[in-house]
């Protein structure tokens, strides 16, 4: 019979200067999985992960190492506390995917750590600062998201959906100019908002092919067991049981859209009731919740932030 709980893992943009520090305060665990990951990447991950500067935490590089240790770090939190409950599903958004593969066992945090090191590096080399953009769409339908990325695409300069995130919410990604026709003829369209998105590199769209060929060959060189939880996948909706497949879907995932309602809604379709958003902040939370308003979604972080820690359900 399929297990009805699921946790899920934030990508970029759940990141803040002070995440998680309260939490730490009460579990070692936290501030102890930050230690493993500062001495693979020779720097104090947890001194930035709290102090900051916020400048150089929101940089791709840094970004995503932090991101993926604190993913890990709470799941590690979160299976100590509750010990024996069983999991039908894990899932990240983008970068979360990552976290995800760790948690199941797939992938050894250590590797892990320096693989989406390198990948922030290779993203943020592949387009010059500046010439790439993301923006969220608000209030249009999918179809018509896509049909006004066609029309805003030229022979020179590419814009394209990057993430299905929510109904009626679909993140955008391209070359800069064409981002903003995209934009302007969502409004013309009748979006309700169009908001250009405080990225420093246009992910999930053509323009990540260098970094994906570069990414590929890094992948092939680290060693992945099969998860010991089913992992869905952000390209196909998948769960993959083979290796090969699964270092191809995360080469993929670069260039391709997170298709992320599909993910919430296949995880309902199998059974999952309640989904534990595992990382800092409700990001997830949020966009589920808008999914599927049948499902019970709980940010772990925010929880054991107004309570003892001693259990994750009120």
């Amino acid at each position: 019979m399929m297990q009805e709980t699921a946790f899920v893992f934030p990508g970029q943009g759940s990141q803040s200067v002070g995440m998680l520090e309260n939490i730490a305060l009460q579990h070692p665990i936290i501030p102890e999985t930050f230690k493993e990951a500062s001495q693979v990447l020779g720097y104090d991950l947890w001194a930035l992960s709290t102090q900051g500067p916020a400048e150089k935490l929101n940089q791709t590089e840094y970004t995503q190492p932090a991101l993926l240790t604190a993913g890990v770090a709470m799941w590690r939190l979160a299976r100590a506390l509750r010990a024996h409950t069983p999991i039908a599903f894990l899932a990240g958004h983008s970068l979360g995917e990552y976290t995800a593969l760790v948690c199941s066992e797939a992938l050894e945090l250590t590797d892990a750590i320096r693989l989406v090191a390198l990948r922030g590096r290779l993203m943020q080399e592949a387009v010059q600062e500046g010439e790439g953009a993301m923006a969220a769409i608000l209030g249009l339908e999918n179809d018509a998201v896509r049909a006004i990325c066609e029309e805003a695409t030229t022979t020179t300069e590419i814009v394209a959906p990057a993430n299905y995130n929510t109904i009626g919410q679909v993140v955008i990604s391209g070359h800069k100019p064409a981002v903003l026709r995209a934009m302007e003829r969502a409004k013309a369209a009748g979006a309700k908002r169009a908001l250009p998105l405080p990225v420093s590199v246009p992910a999930h769209c053509v323009l990540m092919k260098p970094a994906a060929v570069r990414l590929q060959e890094a992948l092939a060189e680290i060693p992945f067991k099969l998860p010991r939880i089913p992992v869905i996948h952000n390209v196909d909706v998948s769960v993959h049981e083979s290796i090969d497949e699964i270092r191809q879907v995360l080469v993929e995932q670069l260039c391709e859209p997170v298709r992320w309602v599909e993910t919430i809604q296949l995880m309902a379709l199998k059974g999952v009731k309640t989904i534990y958003e595992c990382g800092p902040g409700a990001v997830l939370s949020g966009l589920n919740k808008r999914i599927d308003a049948t499902l019970a979604v709980e940010s772990l972080s925010l929880f054991l932030s107004k309570s003892n820690g001693e259990a994750l359900c009120p």
